[in-house]
């Protein structure tokens, strides 16, 4: 690395440091130690109390991210297919959303969804009884569904794209038909975009707070909620919070990891 490299990586060098080994250092200081900074595992034996509440989390994180991706799949497929000045409309309608502050999109599921929301008031307006939408999981899911779907989209767009039209011509021109070209062809090269659309999805929908306290109430506490409560709430016990950010932490990591195995196998696969 030549003397101008490392002036130019030296400003990245400082962000890390401060904003990623720092936090991470800190958070692994105080989940095995005490408010005396002796070091103890008391912290994580009484965050593993909470699985039920990661495993929630983890399934529904999961769900989420199966219904964007069968959202999201052909709807890029479509938009990539289309022409320039098409592709750009459709591309920035997937974006208007997140021009929107987070907050503000929540809120606004929550005026739809609640018991005199909007949907509830027409459905009386036409003589049907009300349905309890609002702080039930269905609730929770459809707002990671809202928030995250454009994390979903937008890198199997950029891997659709880049797919020649004139493979699949040639693929039909032998015979092959949709099913066989969709298995064969299309699903193998967009295989990257669905690995980083998945972990794009997955990992905020595992650790949100926002959307599971505005549209779930406290019958649907998640871990991020947990989280929240001992860095934010009330409790104040950081020890006891580093260790659950740590235990969501580990999920996260092995979630990538076999995100990027199932990457690796399909690309050998695809090669051989």
């Amino acid at each position: 690395m030549t003397k101008r490299s490392k002036v130019a990586a030296f400003p990245y060098i400082i962000w890390i440091v401060l904003f990623t080994i720092i936090p991470l250092t800190l958070v692994f200081v105080f989940a095995f130690t005490d408010k005396s900074l002796h070091f103890t595992w008391d912290n994580l034996t009484n965050a593993s109390k909470y699985m039920p509440v990661l495993i929630k989390s983890i399934y529904l994180a999961v769900l989420a991210t199966v219904i964007c991706l069968v959202i999201a799949y052909p709807l890029a497929y479509i938009m990539s297919r289309k022409n320039g000045n098409s592709q750009r409309m459709m591309v920035m309608l997937v974006m208007l959303p997140m021009w929107m502050n987070f907050l503000l999109r929540t809120y606004a599921w929550m005026t739809i969804l609640e018991n005199n929301g909007l949907i509830n008031t027409f459905l009386q307006s036409i003589g049907l009884s009300k349905i309890q939408m609002i702080n039930t999981q269905g609730a929770v899911v459809l707002g990671m569904v809202y928030n995250y779907l454009p994390f979903m989209i937008l890198p199997l767009y950029s891997i659709m794209t880049k797919i020649d039209n004139r493979i699949i011509e040639a693929a039909q021109d032998l015979g092959a038909g949709s099913l066989h070209v969709l298995r064969r062809i299309i699903f193998p090269l967009s295989f990257p975009g669905i690995t980083t659309g998945i972990t794009m999805t997955f990992v905020p929908a595992v650790s949100t707070f926002v959307i599971s306290g505005m549209l779930g109430g406290s019958n649907n506490f998640l871990i991020g909620d947990l989280i929240e409560q001992q860095f934010l709430g009330n409790e104040y016990n950081l020890n006891y919070g580093a260790a659950t950010s740590l235990l969501l932490m580990i999920v996260v990591l092995i979630s990538m990891g076999i995100f990027n195995q199932f990457d690796n196998a399909e690309l050998e696969e695809t090669l051989i």
